[in-house]
């Protein structure tokens, strides 16, 4: 069954730019362009975001919690209900789809995916993960990942677009890291320059190159930030902060940063990126926190994470600065992202949708943040021998639009909208005294720049 997610719109300007360029043509009801950061973008003004509720996946589900996100944003977590929890994966475009469970267990948490729809994750006998069992979701069907010979336990936190996936197997002083591919499953056995093993893997990149906790035998307390290469099958510290002595590394992005908490021995710990270049860096903690772990990291460096102090309080660092989740929503959203310790941020897509879990009127729910972006919506108008129809009037409607706006296309039929904003739905509606369509009117939901959305004239 599936539920769409419900959405609040950042309250930006309506005031929006509509040009159409290219064959000369003509904009009917331009208004002036809504700037909204008062020109380009500088480092030390904060992103905007609007915050979509994923909601559940059934009716009368009590909860839900959102886990990653995939490089090009296909979100996953689960569902809550008396006695069970269900696995689910959502995107912009589809809303949330519940994921089966597979027979003998009743507790399944989707961890991670890749562009594809690939979902990886975890069954179980409860909330807690008991009896834990690794499993993946591929065109709708379950299955369960392998396990090495001789073991019972698994899980899968993540995999690329290889289909390649990582997680452990096993419990307590005998949990290893593991990697999945194909019909086979893989104890991580390489071991650092100073000994130290792989107990579970979180993240893995396209290339290969896994991000995880290792133990150290010469000092069992020490946690141990580690990343290991597939291809080359070196295993690496990566090292701590100035005073603390090790790491738990949760995330790796396909640009080899990875992120994590840093701490002394099992005390509480600091966000940190790093790199192979340029080692290990801190993250500014957000404004009023003490401690915080740095969950995952895109292509671009941007990370996010939880940090605390009473309260469990997301964060955003883009490269330079730290911002608290709640202060790039805007105010009366109904959710609350700041006074709860339900709060996270653990997956940011390469196209920067942010995915976690907060308070929305009294309710944990998983959501997905979209930054408000510029964005263009183009394409033609063509005869059904392909050649461009001119002087066809192009409407755009909806979306943060205080008014439709008209072009007039030119000798090619082509059309071109912009300064429109991301995450809207916009109604794009095609007329003719000459020709007429058998699909006059189409819908588009941007998260980027769109350049076909095409009308083909009936015979």
């Amino acid at each position: 069954m599936k539920a769409f997610s419900r959405f609040i719109l950042v309250a930006v300007s309506l005031s929006v730019i509509l040009s159409v360029m290219a064959d000369g043509l003509v904009t009917k009801g331009a208004s002036a362009v809504d700037r909204r950061l008062g020109g380009s973008k500088m480092a030390t003004v904060p992103p905007q975001y609007q915050i979509f509720d994923l909601g559940v996946v059934l009716a009368g589900d009590t909860a839900s919690q959102g886990f990653g996100v995939s490089p090009g944003g296909v979100a996953v977590g689960r569902s809550f209900r008396s006695g069970a929890t269900q696995a689910f994966s959502w995107t912009f475009g589809t809303g949330m789809v519940g994921l089966p469970n597979l027979a003998g267990r009743s507790f399944f948490s989707a961890n991670g995916a890749n562009d594809a729809g690939m979902v990886v994750g975890t069954g179980a006998t409860t909330t807690f993960g008991t009896s834990r069992l690794p499993v993946v979701w591929q065109n709708g069907v379950v299955s369960q990942l392998p396990l090495p010979a001789g073991e019972t336990l698994g899980d899968a936190n993540d995999v690329n677009t290889s289909g390649v996936a990582v997680g452990s197997i096993n419990a307590g002083t005998l949990q290893r890291g593991v990697v999945y591919s194909g019909i086979s499953a893989t104890v991580i056995t390489q071991t650092t320059s100073g000994g130290s093993f792989f107990t579970t893997a979180f993240g893995i990149n396209d290339s290969g190159r896994v991000a995880g906790i290792g133990i150290d035998p010469q000092n069992a307390a020490r946690n141990v930030g580690m990343v290991f290469d597939i291809g080359s099958g070196a295993a690496i510290d990566i090292g701590a902060l100035p005073g603390l002595n090790g790491a738990i590394a949760f995330g790796i992005s396909n640009g080899g940063h990875v992120v994590g908490s840093s701490m002394f021995n099992q005390g509480s710990g600091l966000p940190f990126i790093w790199t192979q270049a340029g080692g290990m860096t801190a993250i500014p903690l957000p404004v009023g926190t003490t401690q915080g772990a740095a969950r995952a990291v895109n292509s671009s460096g941007w990370a996010v994470g939880t940090a605390s102090s009473a309260f469990a309080i997301p964060f955003l660092f883009d490269g330079s600065s730290t911002y608290r989740i709640a202060d790039l929503i805007p105010a009366g959203t109904g959710w609350d992202l700041s006074t709860n310790t339900s709060s996270s941020a653990l997956g940011i897509s390469d196209n920067g949708i942010i995915v976690g879990t907060g308070i929305i009127n009294g309710q944990t729910h998983a959501y997905a943040m979209i930054p408000v972006t510029d964005v263009v919506i183009s394409g033609r108008v063509l005869t059904s021998a392909g050649q461009g129809i001119r002087n066809s009037l192009v409407t755009i409607s909806g979306g943060d639009l205080s008014s439709p706006v008209t072009a007039q296309t030119g000798n090619f039929g082509y059309f071109r909208f912009s300064g429109l904003h991301s995450a809207q739905t916009y109604t794009i509606t095609v007329n003719s005294k000459r020709f007429t369509f058998s699909q006059s009117s189409r819908q588009v939901s941007p998260l980027g720049n769109v350049n076909d959305v095409d009308f083909t004239a009936l015979p």
